[in-house]
Order: structure tokens, then sequence, then C-alpha cells
């Protein structure tokens, strides 16, 4: 029997939280209120029936926008 490897696209709540190093329920929280202010936006989702998914190029995306390019000043340090 042949069998191919399959390269998932499509993540659950749990492999999502796994993959970007995040909680389930930051996950859960951010889908339910949205984007509030002083608070991390979480990465887009999709729905299929009731089921939530996460595409992974969506999650790379959220990753690489998070990523700092220089040190954090003092007062960033400090809220970190």
């Amino acid at each position: 029997m042949h069998t191919e490897h399959i390269h998932k696209r499509a993540y659950t709540e749990q492999e999502t939280a796994a993959y970007i190093g995040m909680s389930r329920s930051f996950l859960r929280q951010s889908r339910m209120e949205g984007h509030r202010l002083n608070r991390t936006e979480a990465p887009p989702f999709i729905k299929i029936g009731r089921a939530v998914r996460y595409l992974k190029e969506d999650l790379d995306n959220w990753l690489d926008q998070h990523r700092k390019q220089a040190h954090l000043s003092y007062g960033e340090r400090e809220h970190a």
C-alpha cells in the first residue's frame, strides 16, 4: 500500500496554539472579543460549519508581523 505524506494546511485550535506558542484560551477569547486596545490581535481564522480552523499561511504571516526588528526600548521591556 502506497501512502503519501500529506501536509496540513488547516490547523485545529489545539494545533494552532502549539504552533504559535500561545494558549487555547487566548485564541478563544480573542475570537469572541475581537481586537481590543493594548491586546495582541489573534491570527485570522475560518469556520467550516461549527469547526474553527487556522490556515498555516495565515499563522506564518501573523508570526512574521509580530517579529521585532530592534531591541525593545526601556518602557517596552517593563511591559513585556
